[in-house]
């Protein structure tokens, strides 16, 4: 009894040290690569072939096919790709995750122990250095995914499950001639993986199992098949939070494996022993116990592969199929404020979180232009009743506008907490001043309209010549408005700066001839003395408002 449950405590802890292997070299991998793995994600997807090849591509890279699914949901959601296109990257992940699969068969057929502890040590010194340390977290990452793959392969040996009389009774029981000893095995495989979330754990018991000869191999492939349909569970809590387009990128994952797993059952037992052939490996003697791993490996490629050739040319009616299942749903009226790109319950990586954040500074940019372009229509208005209701607006604008600086922020810090590379701890610090120079640009909207109000409330208003000398130098602020919003759309390095300075001293100029135009009209006794108070008011957000814009242009260039 205590030896059972010694073994059961190394093969527990084994698969906790896989699970946490395969985690710190996706990281690791992440942190390397984020930036890149990104704009790959974003801009090679434009037809399905390589849509498919993109995420087969990311996933043999950061060796998880959940963390290429979440970004794909994570994608969508903040609207970098289509559902077509996230469709087809969701295909690729599939064919991209088979090589783990490969992976774990090389460490029951090869003496991974002369690469595992050269890894530590290399990896622990290059943890420690700087530059380098997201290769040490890489390589110890590795070592702990091959050390556990290393005490799977002894435990095999020394749990001696072949000669274990009861565990044989027990699996020799079901019939692999029957279709309901497949789909029994094919739900413990869907109802392990949902719940572990870690389709590699359940991939590693399978050819534990299947090696020791003890689950005879058609029932152990059932188990990869459900595995293949429980790891679709991590996208589908992922996109919980998310939009209508990510819970469809989502659905349409596990509608790809489902499908998947419904043809394979109908030929079944032909398609099983072609695999077997291609390796090998005679299904019905049931020797050569070693090759039972290559066999698994080779089942998972050539199921996903096949479903892929099969399914890349029907992914508008695959689009058309999920859109009905899950159609658009009414957004809840609430008080108007809703961050557009960042959801805080998707499930994502820091790169991702990151990109969001950017998607979300630079609609929030948008939005303060709009709140500029309501402020510039009260100078146009004659009526008082159409002044106040868009001074309304423009309150409820700037109240949206602090609670989105506040949500941002909020959100930024929370990313912060994480380990970033220094690249995105720059993006993040240059975002933190964004949001609060543009938060600026916000308030000082609100007192200009606030100025504009009480001018037509005590009837004070403008001169024909005031009015035209404000909209020329809103229409200065409002190009000034436009190129903050170039840049900020844009790659900062590529922006070119002295674009913003040229209007900026523009404006200066302008605010300085009015300034003095006011207090000459002043003193002439061209209007009275609080008209031209409140036009000098006008003036002064004004040139306020453009060196908020500069700041905001300067921290995304990084000036």
């Amino acid at each position: 009894m205590q030896d059972y449950l010694q073994l059961s405590m190394k093969l527990l802890g084994s698969l906790a040290l896989l699970i946490y292997g395969m985690k710190a070299t996706s990281d690791a991998l992440q942190k390397m690569a984020g930036p890149q793995l990104r704009h790959i994600l974003s801009r090679m997807t434009t037809n399905r072939l390589t849509g498919v090849l993109t995420g087969a591509f990311v996933t043999c890279a950061v060796q998880s096919s959940s963390a290429t699914t979440v970004m794909t949901v994570s994608f969508v959601s903040a609207g970098l790709l289509t559902l077509a296109q996230a469709i087809s990257v969701i295909m690729g992940a599939n064919i991209g995750t088979t090589l783990t699969a490969w992976i774990m068969s090389l460490g029951y057929n090869v003496d991974l122990t002369n690469v595992v502890f050269p890894a530590f040590a290399v990896g622990i010194i290059l943890i420690y250095s700087k530059r380098y340390r997201f290769v040490g977290d890489f390589l110890f990452g590795l070592a702990f995914l091959f050390a556990s793959l290393v005490l799977l392969s002894t435990m095999g040996k020394e749990m001696d499950l072949q000669h274990n009389e009861t565990l044989m009774e027990f699996f020799a029981s079901f019939n692999t001639d029957s279709y309901l000893s497949l789909l029994l095995f094919l739900a413990i495989g869907t109802v392990i993986t949902c719940i572990v979330q870690s389709s590699a754990a359940v991939m590693a018991i399978t050819i534990l199992l299947c090696s020791t000869g003890v689950l005879p191999i058609y029932l152990g492939i059932a188990l990869v098949m459900g595995e293949n349909v429980g790891t679709t569970a991590t996208a589908n809590l992922a996109a919980l939070g998310a939009g209508t387009q990510a819970r469809r990128a989502a659905l349409a994952h596990l509608l790809f494996n489902v499908f998947g797993v419904m043809w394979v059952l109908c030929i079944y037992y032909p398609f099983v022993d072609m695999v077997c052939n291609l390796v090998g490996f005679d299904p019905q003697s049931g020797g050569q116990a070693t090759k039972l791993p290559i066999v698994l490996a080779a089942f998972h490629t050539c199921f996903n592969l096949t479903n892929t050739a099969i399914l890349i040319g029907l992914i508008p009616q695959m689009e058309r199929v999920v859109c009905w299942l899950m159609p658009d749903r009414e957004q809840p009226q609430n008080d108007g404020f809703r961050l557009r790109y960042i959801q805080a319950n998707v499930m994502k990586t820091p790169e991702i979180s990151v990109l969001q954040a950017q998607k979300e500074v630079i609609f929030y940019a948008e939005q303060t232009q709009q709140m500029f372009a309501t402020v510039r229509q009260m100078l146009e208005e004659k009526d008082s009743k159409g002044i106040g209701r868009s001074y309304q607006q423009v309150a409820e604008q700037e109240d949206i506008s602090d609670r989105t600086e506040v949500e941002i922020a909020r959100y930024l810090e929370q990313v912060s907490n994480n380990h970033l590379s220094d690249i995105t701890k720059t993006k993040v610090r240059r975002m933190m001043r964004e949001i609060s120079e543009l938060e600026r640009i916000g308030d000082a909207c609100y007192r200009l309209a606030r100025t504009l109000v009480r001018s037509s409330e005590r009837g004070q208003l403008f001169t024909t010549a005031q009015t035209d000398r404000l909209q020329q130098l809103m229409q200065l602020t409002d190009e000034a408005l436009t190129q903050m919003n170039v840049a900020m759309a844009g790659h900062g390095q590529e922006y070119d700066i002295r674009d913003i300075y040229f209007i900026e001293n523009k404006i200066n100029q302008t605010c300085r001839r009015l300034k003095d135009d006011n207090i000459r009209a002043l003193d002439e006794r061209e209007y009275s003395y609080g008209v031209g108070t409140m036009f000098g008011d006008v003036i002064g957000e004004c040139e306020k408002l453009t060196g908020c814009i500069v700041n905001v242009v300067q921290a995304r260039v990084g000036k």
